[in-house]
Formats: C-alpha cells, sequence, structure tokens
C-alpha cells in the first residue's frame, strides 16, 4: 500500500526535521530545540532581488527610506533595476540591509532564518548532520573563509550538504532574524554601548565550543551589526515553517 506525503515540498526549498542541540552559544548551556521547516535551497541572487524591486519599488536604491537601509544600500548596482557590469545575476545578492531582507522573505510567504536554525543546518557538511566534531569541517569552513570574495561566485558551486542546502558556508554571510540576539544582552540595548565593543573576545565567555572559531566568526560579526547596514558579503536566504510532523 503506498503510503500518502504529509505534506509537498515547497519549491526551492528543502525540509529540515527539527531536533535538540547545543549550539555554539547556549543559553546559559542549554539545549536549544529546533522544530520542523523549510529553508532556501540557495541564497538569494542578484536576479531574485532585481525580480522583486521591480514589483515593490520601495525597496530600489533611489527610493528606500534611509532609516532602513544605509549609503552602501545595493551600490553595486548601475541604478534602480540593473546591476553593474561586474556583477552576476546568478551571485548572491549583497549589499542588503535587514529590513529589505525580511521584507523579501516576507513577500514571499517566507521569512528570515533564526540564528538557531541557521547553524543548525550549518553545521552539517556533505554525509554527517552534525560536523562540528570533525577538524576536516572546520579547517574547510576557515579556508573558505579567508578567501576574498569574487563577483564571479555563483550559488551551487559548493557541495550541498546532507540536508541538501548549497552555500551556507564560502560565499557570503547571511542575515538571520534574530542577528544580534546572542551577544547582545536585554540590558546592552538599553545603555550607552556602542558598537565598538561587541567584537571584543570576552563575548566568548558563553562558548559552548571554544575550538569552534569558524562559528565564533559568525557570532561576532552578527554582532555587530545594525539593522540598516549592508555589506559586501552579507546576503541571505529566506525559510518557513514546516508542516511535517
Amino acid at each position: 500500500m503506498i503510503q500518502p506525503l504529509l505534506f509537498a515540498q515547497s519549491k526551492g526549498m528543502v525540509s529540515i526535521k527539527g531536533s535538540r542541540y547545543i549550539p555554539l552559544y547556549g543559553r546559559d548551556s542549554t539545549v536549544v530545540e529546533v522544530k520542523n521547516f523549510e529553508i532556501d535551497i540557495y541564497p538569494v541572487t542578484n536576479a531574485d532581488f532585481v525580480s522583486f524591486v521591480k514589483k515593490y519599488p520601495k525597496w530600489q536604491k533611489s527610493k528606500v527610506i534611509k532609516l532602513f537601509a544605509d549609503k552602501s544600500y545595493l551600490t553595486n548596482w548601475k541604478n534602480d533595476l540593473q546591476l553593474k557590469d561586474s556583477e552576476k545575476p546568478d551571485s548572491p545578492v549583497t549589499y542588503i540591509s535587514w529590513f529589505a531582507a525580511k521584507d523579501y522573505c516576507e513577500c514571499q510567504g517566507k521569512r528570515l532564518p533564526t540564528i538557531d536554525e541557521w547553524e543548525y543546518v550549518a553545521m552539517a557538511d556533505e554525509t554527517t548532520k552534525d560536523a562540528r566534531v570533525k577538524a576536516s569541517y572546520n579547517k574547510q569552513i576557515l579556508a573558505w573563509y579567508e578567501a576574498p570574495r569574487s563577483n564571479e561566485n555563483k550559488i551551487g558551486e559548493h557541495p550541498k550538504n546532507v540536508w541538501g542546502v548549497h552555500d551556507l558556508h564560502g560565499l557570503v554571510w547571511e542575515w538571520t532574524l534574530d542577528f544580534n540576539s546572542v551577544l547582545i544582552t536585554g540590558e546592552s540595548r538599553k545603555d550607552g554601548d556602542k558598537d565598538s565593543n561587541l567584537f571584543c573576545g570576552s563575548a566568548a565567555v558563553n562558548a559552548t565550543d571554544l575550538m569552534n572559531y569558524a562559528a565564533f566568526m559568525r557570532y561576532a560579526i552578527r554582532g555587530s551589526l545594525k539593522a540598516k547596514y549592508s555589506m559586501k558579503n552579507l546576503g541571505f536566504r529566506c525559510v518557513k515553517d514546516s508542516d511535517l510532523k
């Protein structure tokens, strides 16, 4: 007897079976539970974002509200609808603020991934769901991070991981929904601390694995960001909640 499918997997996404795991930064060193969700197979591309700003002109570079994007927003575009010649349509979109990334996902009926969701999928390699104990895994990621980003980098050129997701490492950093929730406490948001102290090494005090330098780098860069910032090597992808039981 053929069993019916439990759910339909969304186009361009793969389903992630949630579980409990210990992230690099545990909440008081506790285990985190990640629920089932779907995630984009690839980062959002330049071509994707061109289509988006055509439909939603408020996110075009000449029209975006300055509260939601800094001066670097889409600086690698010729104008509101065209990329510079050096940029490729199938490269990840970058110079995108958190506000723009969040709205893009929501307009697709999706959302940005949480830090825990992103790290949960990113800790996999081609054969293992949790490859963080492998020296080869961390060495490879660090090598990727040390390599300069090229405008020629295209999505899908790195091997997919065991979940079937490409380019979580080695292409661009990626925005998360709660990008600064780990290194910035509720108290620090209320006080007068400036961004200059967010890369401080003392931020590693709560790390559950101090040897995972690649993951620490991700947490450090996230903690240094503001939602209006846009950067050459910062892009995003979307997720959505799953009906998988």
